[in-house]
């Protein structure tokens, strides 16, 4: 059924054996593996008309079974296919790449790296190459779905890195070329200005994709003696090495494999990308080896833009030896989506310049009591920090779709982080202003104090969140989400250092309100009129009891856009409820107390009545 068998047998092995090969049993001819050569190392059997046994490729002579049923032996004592495998080629190269095919040449292709991988000169590596480029074929890639071991990509690229490494250089370059994977050598020293790898292969029957390497002169100069540097490009190696986080993100370039003197570590990497047409974000990963993942940390994004993208990646021969670029699909847009944000992020930051100007004006007739001056205070910081996160977003937004600057992504995140806690925060210091009033009826707590407290809670605890979460993730490059100046949540879960404060602030002030319930509904109903302190705090009470939901509700739906990404649904009502958040605000905590009202309607009428004078 031209399905060939790959049987790998140790040098002590002697004696007859079976053994199963596409769900049929076979019956091995003969012998024993003598000595480490290819013959030696694999029998290669084909299956022909019934029972017939066609090429084989052993280390003894041909046994019993059928032996004269065209069995033929290729080979034996061949001195050129030891030298560069090609007596095996043929075969391989008409067997169809089905799963349990490509399986056993994975296999084949580890053991040859392991054992012979001395003096690795252009034929061998051609023929290597050759055997290699049989099951990368984009025709044959999706083949590999249905091979049983998960990491034979894996094994594939340390097999193939390993081989490469030892390849042998002819006057001081070499460049071996299949349709699906290439090696590039070059002989290295530090006075070579600098050094560049350009591939240009098939990707599938529509064209060709482009990758650089680049090692920089001031890496180059770290060089004691002359050297080699080895590159390896495999266009389609990227669709089997599949990404380990949860979510949708897919190799998006080739899978650039270096290797380098242990002197030289930095490289920049060029990808041009092979889906140019779905918008995403990138991120630059490398493939580390022992835990067969895609990892961030080695790669920093150096530009983005729609069609290629440049990575910074340093190279450990031990642990990272192959990158690439992971693209994470980004939130389903529209025209009607952006302009939804974009309306309603101007109308946010005109309301909370309005709210912050409505306070000015009466701050002075609405603060003459400790506890409305506690209350106006703490609204005049949440519109406050609400209108500079709003800025910083706008920020975030521009670094981002220039080419973008990591350092000022790192520091308009942290900020946005710092900024948006604080908004939270200064929820919190609200419902705790709650509780001293309903609570603590006999306890006076002076200006000076509830400034300190107040300033400590709404500023100063959003400050040591932000900075451990930079401090923490950032040497790990693992602060920053791909593609977007935000917190990152699939690699290190910062984002947590938000989402966790955020909600459970939410749920505290939430409990508040169910305290205030309870114990204005238990006051007494001979009470001619209440205080102006519970008056006050009934106010306040209303402005927690209407922005605590909204808020919750907000990033609710925020943490939703993550876990379902795709969700159209989400992204609109958080893009709606996120971006009027400084509309209601103004609406809830200004416009809606009666006192502050009726301050403004007489402001209005006196500025009138003296421009008329």
């Amino acid at each position: 059924d031209g399905a060939i068998c790959i049987q790998p047998c140790s040098p002590s092995f002697h004696g007859e054996t079976s053994f199963v090969c596409e769900d049929r049993k076979w019956q091995k001819l003969s012998d024993a593996c003598a000595s480490l050569d290819v013959q030696s190392l694999f029998q290669v059997r084909k299956l022909g008309g019934a029972g017939e046994h066609l090429p084989f490729v052993g280390g003894g002579k041909i046994g019993h079974g059928k032996p004269g049923d065209g069995a033929e032996h290729f080979g034996a004592g061949n001195h050129s296919c030891q030298a560069d495998f090609s007596c095996i080629i043929p075969d391989i190269l008409s067997s169809p790449a089905i799963p349990g095919n490509i399986a056993d040449i994975v296999e084949l292709l580890k053991k040859i790296s392991l054992l012979l991988s001395e003096n690795v000169t252009r034929g061998k590596m051609q023929s290597y190459s050759r055997i290699a480029n049989h099951i990368l074929n984009s025709s044959i890639i999706s083949n590999w779905a249905f091979v049983k071991d998960r990491n034979a990509g894996s094994v594939l690229l340390d097999s193939v890195n390993l081989f490469a490494g030892k390849l042998l250089l002819r006057n001081g370059s070499e460049s071996i070329q299949e349709p699906f994977i290439a090696t590039k050598g070059y002989s290295i020293h530090r006075n070579t200005s600098r050094k560049s790898f350009d591939f240009s292969m098939a990707f599938n029957s529509t064209g060709n994709i482009t990758g650089h390497v680049v090692i920089p002169e001031e890496e180059l100069l770290r060089l004691p003696r002359a050297s080699k540097a080895v590159s390896v490009a495999f266009p389609t190696l990227g669709a089997v090495l599949e990404p380990s986080r949860p979510g949708p993100a897919f190799v998006n370039g080739m899978v650039l494999s270096v290797s380098l003197p242990e002197e030289l570590q930095n490289v920049l990497l060029t990808f041009e990308k092979l889906n140019k047409l779905e918008p995403a974000g990138a991120q630059c990963v490398g493939w580390h080896s022992a835990e067969r993942r895609w990892d961030p940390r080695p790669c920093r994004l150096r530009a983005h833009n729609a069609t290629a993208v440049v990575c910074a990646c340093a190279q450990r021969r031990r642990t990272y030896g192959s990158f690439s670029i992971l693209m994470a699909p980004a939130a389903p847009r529209g025209s009607a989506l952006g302009d939804l944000t974009r309306v309603g992020l101007g109308l946010s930051l005109v309301s909370l310049s309005l709210c912050l100007a409505v306070e000015a004006v009466v701050w002075r007739h609405v603060t003459k009591t400790e506890i409305t001056f506690m209350r106006h205070f703490c609204l005049v910081n949440i519109a406050a920090s609400l209108l500079v996160a709003d800025l910083l977003f706008i920020l975030a937004a521009v670094v981002h779709s220039t080419a973008l600057n990591h350092q000022l992504c790192v520091a308009a995140t942290f900020f946005l982080h710092f900024f948006y806690l604080a908004l939270f925060f200064w929820m919190f210091t609200l419902g705790l202003l709650i509780l001293y009033g309903l609570l603590l009826i006999f306890f006076k707590i002076k200006r000076s104090v509830f400034l300190a407290a107040a300033f400590a809670i709404g500023y100063g605890c959003p400050l040591v969140i932000s900075i451990l979460t930079v401090a923490i993730t950032e040497p790990k490059n693992g602060y920053l989400r791909s593609g977007a100046c935000w917190l990152n949540w699939y690699e290190t879960k910062a984002l947590l250092a938000f989402v966790v404060p955020a909600l459970s602030i939410i749920v505290v002030n939430l409990m508040v309100v169910v305290v205030v319930v309870v114990k204005t509904g238990r006051s007494s109903a001979g009470e001619g009129c209440k205080s102006q302190d519970l008056s006050s705090m009934i106010r306040v009470s209303k402005n927690v009891a209407l922005l605590t939901p909204l808020l919750g509700l907000t990033w609710g739906f925020g943490l939703a856009t993550i876990i379902d990404s795709r969700s159209l649904a989400f992204h609109v009502v958080f893009a709606l409820l996120n971006a009027f958040q400084g509309f209601f605000i103004l609406l809830f905590g200004t416009l809606l107390d009666r006192k502050v009202l009726i301050l403004d309607y007489m402001n209005i009428f006196y500025t009138w009545r003296n421009c008329s004078l």
